[in-house]
């Protein structure tokens, strides 16, 4: 009977929650490099394979 109990049951939860807030505001920035990278690998194995 030594397991440690949260003090809230959705203690886990917000912890989540927090990490996930913290990485929202880097979306705009990640979106777009990854999707430039994205198509720039495309086009490269496209161009590759013609």
């Amino acid at each position: 009977m030594s397991n440690p109990t949260p003090v809230e049951p959705g203690h886990a939860a917000a912890v989540e929650k927090d990490a996930v807030e913290s990485i929202v505001h880097l979306m705009p920035l990640v979106l777009p490099l990854a999707g430039g990278v994205l198509m720039l690998l495309l086009a490269s194995i496209a161009v590759y394979l013609a």
